[in-house]
């Protein structure tokens, strides 16, 4: 596969103008050893047969832009196109085109269906590491999920009697500290953090699925502790930290005829500031990346978008990490 040649520069990107705007992204930029990520994506293109491809590296490049600013494919697209701090970034001329909407789909589709994200969020975590930014042995881990309510979450019917509701999401019932009983149709994120607020690990699955399903499968079995909210407390996962060695720090619950005893108390007092980290990072995402409405239908695109957020935010955290240790 040809790649499109992007290395060359013309007269008007030397008359451009130095400015302090124009170089906001280049500490994000300098974090990431970007070859590596570049290897990672090699064997990926974003063109139809035929036609030269944009490098994967550019397009990966772009869609981590798209989490930061919360952009939908069309704005991005423009945005790519007139804004000189995104084309600085990808490292894309100012006499270039830009890829269009529908080749940035299709690329985060070739994502998808190489499964590649698990593989490129581990890259990432894996430089951080490195600069001492994460720590990948003995750390704790802290486990939560949020609902995300589906693009199409209410019931109507089509002209040939088929619902628009997504079909790979489902409905999920929350019962509120009042008593009160909230529905949303969606899906769900399931994610391990560490204490700075990395992400570590996720799951996407649909609404309906309990937070406690993917508890073990997100952890990686060399903690030292792992923190979760009352909904994670079984016997089950009780035995699973034990036989390995990781400190249980899971929220007690109650149950009927049998309250907290005050020993319990005061467990769940000194641990719910560490469990609230993971609380912070949805925070985040739904805040600034926009995770708390799906984009797309079916479960499979939605899940890579959110693996691109949880990469860009690991990569901006990475950053506050280091900047804070400079400080």
């Amino acid at each position: 596969m040809a790649w499109k040649n992007l290395q060359q520069t013309t007269l008007v990107d030397a008359m451009l103008i130095e400015h302090e705007a124009l170089k906001e992204l280049d500490d994000v930029h300098e974090l990431i050893n970007w070859s590596r990520i570049e290897s990672l994506l090699a064997e990926l293109h974003s063109s139809r047969r035929g036609e030269k491809a944009w490098p994967p590296l550019l397009m990966f490049k772009a869609l981590l832009l798209q989490s930061w600013y919360a952009l939908s494919d069309p704005a991005l697209e423009k945005q790519l196109a007139r804004d000189l701090l995104f084309r600085r970034f990808i490292g894309l001329s100012i006499s270039e085109s830009v890829p269009d909407h529908s080749t940035l789909w299709r690329f985060r589709q070739l994502l998808e269906k190489q499964h590649l994200m698990t593989t490129l969020l581990n890259g990432i975590n894996d430089q951080l590491a490195e600069q001492g930014l994460y720590i990948k042995a003995g750390e704790v881990s802290i486990i939560d999920a949020s609902v995300i309510e589906a693009k199409q979450c209410r019931p109507h019917k089509r002209e040939d009697g088929s619902s628009t509701q997504d079909p790979d999401a489902d409905w999920n019932v929350k019962v509120a500290s009042d008593g009160k009983r909230k529905s949303t149709y969606g899906y769900k994120v399931h994610i391990n953090v560490d204490e700075e607020g990395l992400i570590k690990a996720l799951a996407y699955t649909a609404g309906n699925v309990h937070d406690s399903n993917h508890f073990t499968t997100l952890l990686k079995g060399n903690e030292s502790a792992a923190y979760a909210d009352s909904a994670y407390q079984s016997e089950m996962h009780t035995d699973w930290l034990t036989t390995r060695g990781i400190e249980n720090r899971l929220i007690k619950r109650a149950y009927r005829n049998r309250p907290l005893s005050q020993e319990d108390k005061v467990f769940n007092q000194t641990h719910t500031g560490v469990r609230s980290t993971v609380e912070r990072v949805f925070g985040v995402l739904k805040q600034h990346y926009a995770m708390g409405k799906a984009r797309y239908l079916g479960l499979g695109r939605n899940r890579t978008r959110v693996e691109l957020m949880c990469v860009a935010h690991n990569i901006k955290r990475g950053l506050s990490i280091r900047q804070g240790q400079c400080a």
